[in-house]
């Protein structure tokens, strides 16, 4: 749910901003986009990486960086279309998904993983951090669902 959040606070964010004065707001985005990127490029890239773990965590980040991939072309997009097309927007959501059902199986490997912490460190410390990000965009978007739900449910209460 991580990166699905992010993609959700770029566009959610560069609604502030004026369409033809998005262009520092692009500048940030791609500094978020190398802060996610650049240590799961890192980390994958290290041969201590693909030393034996009886959990697949490498290919596991090889999955994460796929997905922080689409994340930043749709993050990208997002930002600069205005209207933002209906079909992209299923795409997000479709997205949303496939990033939660990511991060369950990354909270699921890195639990039933604590042997590879002495093998494949730095893999185990990155998959921790990503179960502990998806952990808490999980959060973020429970809360903000039952917000939306409580102000659904007031705002039919008072049509009545």
């Amino acid at each position: 749910m991580f990166l699905y959040m992010l993609v959700f606070l770029a566009y959610h964010s560069s609604r502030w901003i004026p369409l033809n004065q998005r262009l520092k707001f692009q500048i940030v985005n791609a500094v978020f986009i190398v802060v996610v990127l650049a240590p799961q490029l890192y980390v994958m890239g290290r041969s201590k990486s693909s030393r034996y773990c009886r959990q697949p965590l490498l290919n596991n980040l090889s999955a994460s960086v796929a997905l922080s991939i689409v994340a930043s072309g749709l993050s990208v997009v997002f930002t600069l279309l205005d209207p933002v097309p209906q079909g992209l927007w299923a795409a997000c959501h479709v997205f949303g998904f496939l990033s939660c059902g990511h991060g369950l199986c990354t909270a699921i490997l890195t639990l039933t993983a604590a042997s590879c912490a002495k093998t494949t460190t730095e893999l185990y410390h990155l998959s921790v951090a990503l179960t502990v990000a998806s952990a808490l965009s999980a959060g973020f978007f429970v809360v903000r669902a039952g917000l939306w739900l409580t102000n659904r449910q007031a705002t039919s209460r008072n049509n009545v």
